[in-house]
This record gives structure tokens, C-alpha cells and sequence, in this order.
């Protein structure tokens, strides 16, 4: 791919000039990216944690990156939310929850009190 091309989800080449793309990241807001940065961090933890499922073994589990994913969108949840207001933060604070919980259940030994992912972040979970 060059410089000048991008390719949508389809894998179809489109030509499109830096400024282009500089206008298209431009009529976004902090809010809108924030928000979307967090959910592509939710979406590839909750598979590393087991909740999606491969039809062969049954599980994308892998708990060792789950954790480094739940940490950084415990940290970007924790620095933004003041940046993003409270209707954003509280919907990103629960499923940064759920994923923190379901980690949990997924571990054969529970972590120690505050060494779970996000806790130096969240505080404890339970």
C-alpha cells in the first residue's frame, strides 16, 4: 500500500490525499476517538479473556495479553473520563467492569487483593 491508498474492509484500494485524511480526522471529536479507542480495547480483551468463541477449540483465550489490554483501557478510562464527561466514562467504567469480572472468573487462582488487571487504575473489583 502506498501513501496515497488506503483499503476498506473489503480490501478494495481507494486513493485518498493526505489532506483528505487530515479533514476526516479533523471532523472527528476527542470524544468520538477516545470512545472508539477504548471499545477496540474492549473488543480484543474480551476475546483474549475466552468470550469469544473459535469453532475448533472453543476458546481465543489468552489471559497473559487480556491482562496488558484490561490495564491500558483501565488507564485511558481512568485519565479521560474527566476529558470525556460522565455519560461516556459511566458506559466505559462498566464494561471495563464486566471485563475486569470476567477475567477474574476465567483465572484458575484469583490474583492477589489489587494485583488484578485495571485495579491500580479502578481500585479493587468484585
Amino acid at each position: 500500500m502506498n501513501d496515497d491508498q488506503h483499503h476498506d474492509h473489503a480490501g478494495h484500494a481507494h486513493a485518498v490525499s493526505e489532506s483528505e485524511e487530515l479533514r476526516d480526522i479533523a471532523e472527528v471529536s476527542s470524544v468520538e476517538i477516545i470512545t472508539s479507542a477504548c471499545v477496540h480495547l474492549m473488543s480484543a480483551a474480551a476475546v483474549k479473556v475466552g468470550l469469544a468463541e473459535d469453532e475448533e477449540t472453543g476458546r481465543y483465550q489468552d489471559l497473559a495479553e487480556a491482562r496488558k489490554l484490561i490495564n491500558a483501557l483501565a488507564g485511558l478510562v481512568t485519565a479521560a473520563a474527566p476529558e470525556i464527561g460522565n455519560e461516556h466514562a459511566r458506559s466505559l467504567r462498566d464494561g471495563l467492569r464486566s471485563l475486569q469480572l470476567a477475567f477474574a472468573e476465567a483465572l484458575p487462582f484469583p490474583d492477589d487483593p489489587g494485583q488484578a488487571p485495571g485495579e491500580k487504575y479502578t481500585g479493587r473489583v468484585s
